[in-house]
């Protein structure tokens, strides 16, 4: 099964960009449709972008659209999620998530593997 480790949180200001990255390993990377999760303190796991393992196909949340950027490189095994324009309500814990389909899936409870997050933090 496919194992998810996360890295290129921190802390940043109002406006300021971070590009996460999401490495897989012990899986076939390209079977897999790929999505960016995050969590905030006192709220449920909501749903930032994700990318479909057939042709490279996005959807995200209205919060990130023109902001954020999700992308994926297969021969590295490897999901990017830029963030641009970030605001402190994009505060939260991000998590990188897999699931074997070739559909854009925006529900948590869909994915079957997780990374353990990575904390983002925007100050004002």
């Amino acid at each position: 099964q496919v194992q998810l480790v996360e890295s290129g949180g921190g802390l940043v200001q109002a406006g300021d960009s971070l590009r996460l990255s999401c490495a897989a390993s012990r899986g076939t990377f390209s079977l897999y449709t790929m999505g960016w999760f995050r969590q905030a303190p006192g709220n449920q796991r909501e749903f930032v972008a994700a990318i479909s393992r057939s042709d490279g196909s996005t959807d995200y949340a209205d919060s990130v659209k023109g902001r954020f950027t999700i992308s994926r490189d297969n021969a590295k095994n490897t999901v990017y999620l830029q963030m641009n324009s970030l605001k402190p309500e994009d505060t939260a814990v991000y998590y990188c998530a897999a699931e074997k389909t070739p559909l854009i899936l925006k529900m948590p409870g869909l994915y079957d593997y997780w990374g353990q997050g990575t904390q983002v933090t925007v100050s004002s």
